[in-house]
């Protein structure tokens, strides 16, 4: 065969080869037209997204009011008795055992709700504590031989029908227990202060300043 037929053959044949690989990228990409955008949706785009925000709920809630700060306790008004009723009364339950006067001061805040006598406070006092001293046969020095501690709990009483005082009373002396002392007074701005503990320390600072 002629060197320059040969040559022109395979020209022609190269040429034939370049148009086949061309339509069947061609064809590839008509079959398969999203093949490029899934390489590029696949890739992981949300590492360079903020993040805030997520897991937290408080801003889905209804908002709140403000709390108020607690304010001073202050004294009630003291009622005064007239002549079908008592005014503001104190029933005041001491003893050394801090469960019966717990349970006995319970017993009498129940049978004032059976009864129908309103009860306008109950709280317990600060407990008292005594020391017993002893003085030995032999010397002068006395030492600590015990601690009694004294438990006092008050159910504050308003409008006590005065018919009804003396059966009331009755059954609270009879369902009093061993080692407990029961006592009823009218109430006064003492008996409020005794509520508190004494702070020495706080008075002298005050009186310093004033």
């Amino acid at each position: 065969m002629n060197p320059v037929i040969r040559k022109a053959s395979f020209a022609l044949h190269s040429r034939a080869l370049d148009q086949a690989g061309l339509l069947f990228r061609a064809s590839v990409s008509v079959q398969h037209p999203i093949q490029g955008s899934l390489a590029f949706s696949n890739e992981r785009q949300y590492r360079t997204m903020p993040t805030h925000g997520i897991g937290k709920y408080k801003h889905l809630l209804p908002k709140e009011a403000p709390k108020k700060k607690k304010e001073r306790q202050q004294m009630k008004q003291i009622k005064t008795a007239t002549d079908a009723e008592y005014g503001t009364l104190n029933v005041k339950v001491s003893g050394y055992d801090m469960i019966l006067v717990e349970h006995y001061s319970q017993y009498i805040h129940n049978l004032c709700n059976r009864l129908g006598v309103k009860v306008a406070e109950s709280y317990a006092l600060p407990t008292k504590s005594t020391e017993v001293m002893v003085m030995p046969e032999q010397g002068t020095k006395m030492y600590v031989d015990a601690i009694l501690k004294s438990h006092e709990r008050i159910v504050q009483l308003s409008q006590l029908n005065a018919t009804l005082c003396p059966t009331f009373m009755e059954v609270l002396l009879k369902n009093q227990p061993e080692g407990i002392q029961l006592s009823v007074k009218p109430h006064t701005e003492a008996d409020y202060q005794a509520r508190f503990k004494a702070r020495p320390e706080l008075e002298g600072l005050m009186a310093q300043m004033t």
